[in-house]
């Protein structure tokens, strides 16, 4: 019987003291979270018990980073009935669903997919022809190589293998993209493909040396091709300096001002990747940024890891910040690794590349090989043309790539016959989720999935409406999806295995279909898609709007009137324009003079492009439409001013 009391009372004492630990708790905040909140440093464990870095984690409403927006709870609030009665052709159901465009992070959802696209995404249940339980994984938008080459036919499914679901050619690609999309849509590869303009193999219809400039009337026909090419669907302009140093800035400036006419960007690879006189690489970084100042063209900087920032990344981030501060359209990209590869018998390997790159011939590895080189197997492969591995990336340029926001990933290879290629034509993207999101906490879940989907779609996106529904988990949205095990997702190809498959992604959705199912490759899903430039044009005008006795032709635009936005000078509103943030700011009563006359209709064949430019009234935002150097607005944007526009047929009247 005393034992008997001394053990109750032990047990009593033991629970006052959980209760007091509780409450304690409670108070200071430790208890009562959801799993997967942000505890201390942003580091949290899921609902599974899984550690990782939640640093954004939108689950929580009074998120700082999203204001008072509660992601998943948008989410449900527009999900109707109607779409919780369907039969789904897949579901996905209760994964961890990350959505970077609108910050989405939150266990439980599932995903309804008919037809190819993303039906809705909600905590309900959802009935579908097949269910795949994604409980305790990380469903993701399809991930999207935009520094890629030709998705050739076994590269493609290695491509599969480490969650991607777009293959795009921007370091190299085509001269002549009719042709090119023509082939792969034949092809029926698996994985949505596109392609830029090459500069460098549309030089080579002249016989060039890659030491030597074009001529005048040879570039003046190359920027004729580049204008081409850009009609038939490429998706930008691609120039590698490094490999033909003769490119010179007379060739330069003429495709600039192209691009920046048609609203795509160019892709460099800069012209130096070394610290050493003559020519540093923070020279070649400063060459790309004075382009685009001159030009306003949109630049992508290709893996900046290791051309342009390789020993001096702090400064050429800084030098890029300023630019983008200054309101130019500059991005870049890196791959997950600190050592590149490329083939001996390159322009890289000039003379004096061991001063250059602080390297020796034993920092060389034949790619697919266990090899390293001497002076005499280095001359031997020079004259193959081999692919060699070079081990002269410092670490720390690399995670101070990943810090910078609009720094994206690009794999920069593709595997091919004979396996001569990096590892990161198998691993990158997988590498880094595994690598640098879990293991070193670079940055988080959210912003390395965004470098993995989101970004790569917003940066070739503006002109080409195929990408504005991929990279993102949301209703409407393409249904190309990867599903992983955060716990389990790494890279497994290295320099003497390069065609190793990636661990821990499960699934791997393109249009809706199972490619990768429960890691086992379908090679009968071959539903990839070309992803082109499509450009419209005014045609003919779409009515006039009338306006205290004066009238503005309209134009139409994805099935909307839209009107010269000067006209507001003409009626008591001043239109003020932001260089940096490149949106106009309209105010009421301070009356400024038109730049321009909207009375007058544009010329048929302008193009009207998507620049990203937006107008501001109070708390209305609206995404202008550029023809030329003249800013359009929705005739809708005009209510949000207190006006009233009435439509008659062609005629919209403004009433007093």
């Amino acid at each position: 019987m005393r034992a008997f009391m001394a053990l109750a009372a032990v047990l009593v004492v033991l629970f006052a003291g959980y209760l007091a630990y509780t409450l304690f708790q409670s108070d200071e905040g430790g208890a009562g979270k959801e799993p997967g909140s942000i505890a201390d440093n942003g580091k949290g464990t899921n609902s599974n018990g899984q550690a990782g870095n939640n640093k954004g984690n939108t689950n929580d409403p009074g998120d700082k980073e999203n204001g008072d927006r509660d992601p998943a709870a948008e989410l449900e609030a527009n999900v109707t009935d109607e779409e919780l009665a369907k039969e789904y052709d897949i579901v996905i159901a209760g994964g961890r669903v990350v959505n970077p465009e609108t910050k989405l992070d939150k266990e439980g959802l599932n995903v309804g997919i008919i037809d190819g696209t993303i039906g809705v995404v909600t905590s309900k249940p959802l009935k579908g022809k097949r269910t795949i339980d994604a409980t305790g994984q990380v469903v993701s938008p399809g991930f999207i190589d935009n520094l890629s080459y030709d998705p050739n036919p076994l590269g493609v499914w290695q491509k599969i293998g480490d969650g991607v679901t777009a293959n795009i050619a921007m370091h190299g690609g085509t001269s002549t993209p009719k042709q090119w999309y023509s082939y792969y849509e034949r092809n029926q590869t698996p994985v949505h493909f596109g392609a830029s303009f090459f500069y460098t193999q549309a030089r080579n219809q002249f016989k060039l040396s890659r030491y030597a400039a074009a001529s005048p009337a040879q570039s003046e026909k190359l920027v004729k091709d580049a204008e081409k090419a850009l009609n038939d669907g490429a998706l930008g302009i691609s120039i590698s300096l490094e490999y033909v140093p003769g490119i010179s800035a007379e060739e330069i400036i003429p495709l600039m001002e192209l691009a920046n006419k048609y609203n795509v960007p160019v892709y460099f690879h800069g012209r130096y990747s070394d610290m050493e006189e003559p020519g540093t690489e923070l020279e070649g970084t400063q060459e790309l940024i004075g382009y685009a100042e001159k030009t306003g063209a949109a630049v992508h900087i290709d893996h900046i890891n290791s051309t342009g920032g390789t020993f001096t990344m702090t400064e050429a981030l800084a030098m890029i910040d300023e630019a983008r501060a200054k309101g130019y359209d500059i991005t870049a990209c890196t791959y997950p690794y600190d050592y590149w590869g490329t083939y001996l018998n390159s322009a890289r390997f000039d003379e004096g590349w061991q001063e250059r790159f602080r390297i020796s011939y034993n920092d060389l590895q034949i790619a697919g090989t266990t090899e390293r080189l001497n002076k005499e197997s280095f001359s031997k492969y020079q004259k193959q043309g081999k692919l060699a591995v070079a081990y002269a990336i410092p670490p720390q340029a690399i995670v101070d790539a990943f810090k910078a926001p609009y720094v994206m990933i690009g794999s920069d290879a593709i595997l091919e016959p004979g396996f001569n290629n990096h590892p990161r034509a198998s691993g990158t993207f997988a590498r880094t989720i595994g690598l640098y999101v879990r293991e070193q906490g670079v940055m988080s879940l959210m912003d390395g999935i965004a470098k993995l989907s989101l970004l790569p779609a917003q940066r070739l996106e503006k002109q080409s409406p195929a990408l504005q529904k991929k990279g993102r988990i949301a209703k409407g949205m393409d249904a190309d999806i990867v599903v992983f095990n955060y716990e389990k997702i790494r890279d497994r190809s290295t320099v003497e295995q390069p065609d190793l498959m990636s661990a821990g992604i499960n699934y791997v959705l393109v249009a809706g279909q199972v490619a990768l199912d429960n890691g086992e490759m379908n090679k009968k899903i071959r539903l990839g898609e070309p992803l082109r430039s499509h450009f419209q044009r005014v045609s003919e005008t779409a009515g006039a709007l009338q306006w205290d006795g004066k009238s503005y032709p309209l134009v139409g635009y994805n099935k909307e009137p839209y009107v010269d936005l000067s006209a507001l000078n003409e009626h008591g509103y001043s239109v003020s324009w932001n260089d940096v943030t490149h949106t106009f700011e309209v105010a009421e009563g301070t009356q400024s003079a038109s730049e321009g006359d909207p009375s007058a209709a544009p010329a048929k064949g302008e193009l009207m492009l998507e620049r990203g430019y937006a107008v501001k009234s109070g708390d209305a935002t609206v995404k202008l439409l550029s023809i030329g150097k003249r800013a359009f607005v929705p005739v809708a944007f005009l209510e949000t001013l207190g006006l009233k526009a009435v439509n008659d047929g062609d005629t919209w009247t403004i009433e007093e």
